[in-house]
């Protein structure tokens, strides 16, 4: 296993956070050298009048829509009424909790209401999502897989070995899968005006690979286009994994955030991933805001959004 800090252990081990991708992979340092100049297209996206983002939900329904009327995305029925607010959910809406296909759904049909009103709903794609893909269902809950019962008659030969009451689930995120195709619709990182916003972080040797690159493979591996996802996303410094900027952030980890920001000409990286305790925090002289507060009931902790209004931020509580 790659080495790890002793503060960064030590956090883990308060937070009860600490999932590990597998197979794990060498962990970057702040000694790559600068990345140069990018530009990711694909991926950016106009800044907004207002935006808000919130974290990793985990499988509770009820934290989601609290943090969603937060914001002003949507009143008591769930209904969109953000007018042309850009909302941004940074990943993990499954595991641990019992409500995930109910919160994709929520999801999806947000993301449709909100173009219609001139708005945006993005959510992408974190860990959590790629891991039920990889029919890797450590985290999931028995109370999840019922509502994906019905995908069980049709699911392929390669969930065959995985236990019945979880069947219907694995047929439906296995690549190529019904609800992997739908998260194969999702970004893996967008970039908001001078906003990043990513699951884990993105760091150097992700710019020098290519994110709409990095991006378009895990798409192609979530419809059954290719055999695996890219390492770049899932290893234990990809995209969705990498905690460089959420866990013991020094000097060094600072000046790394501060080349990766340069080299896209964004001001500041939203991310969820790792709670933070009480709630939302800032590093990095606010280039580094981490926005996993650990709402979910698995976690108990409060819900908060970030608030982006041109070049203001604030943390929205309940």
């Amino acid at each position: 296993m790659p080495t790890r800090s002793l503060a960064a252990l030590v956090l883990c081990s308060v937070l009860a956070a600490c999932d590990s991708p597998s197979p794990p992979a060498a962990v970057s340092t702040s000694k790559d050298p600068a990345p140069r100049e990018v530009t990711a297209k694909g991926l950016t996206f106009e800044s907004p009048k207002r935006l808000v983002a919130f974290g990793d939900v985990h499988g509770d329904l009820d934290a989601t829509k609290r943090a969603l009327k937060l914001g002003g995305a949507i009143d008591d029925s769930g209904s969109w009424i953000g007018g042309d607010l850009f909302v941004v959910q940074t990943g993990d809406q499954l595991d641990r909790g019992d409500d995930d296909r109910a919160i994709l759904d929520l999801f999806e049909r947000l993301t449709a209401e909100a173009k219609q009103k001139g708005g945006t709903f993005l959510a992408l794609n974190g860990n959590h999502e790629i891991m039920n893909a990889q029919l890797d269902f450590r985290y999931v809950t028995e109370g999840s897989n019922p509502p994906f019962a019905e995908f069980a008659s049709s699911a392929p030969p390669a969930v065959s070995k995985v236990p019945e009451a979880q069947r219907g689930r694995a047929a439906a995120f296995v690549p190529g899968g019904p609800y992997a195709k739908k998260m194969a619709e999702r970004p893996v990182v967008a970039i908001v005006g001078d906003s990043v916003f990513v699951h884990g972080g993105v760091l150097p040797k992700h710019l020098d690979y290519g994110l709409e690159k990095l991006d378009g493979e895990l798409r192609a591996w979530l419809r059954g286009e290719a055999a695996a996802p890219p390492s770049g996303v899932v290893s234990e410094d990809g995209l969705v994994w990498a905690r460089t900027y959420s866990t013991a952030v020094g000097p060094e980890e600072c000046a790394t955030l501060a080349r990766v920001l340069g080299a896209l000409g964004k001001k500041r990286m939203v991310m969820g991933h790792t709670p933070q305790r009480p709630g939302i925090s800032a590093a990095c002289d606010d280039k580094a805001w981490r926005i996993d507060t650990g709402m979910s009931r698995h976690y108990g902790g409060p819900v908060q959004v970030l608030e982006i209004s041109g070049d203001q931020v604030r943390v929205l509580k309940e």
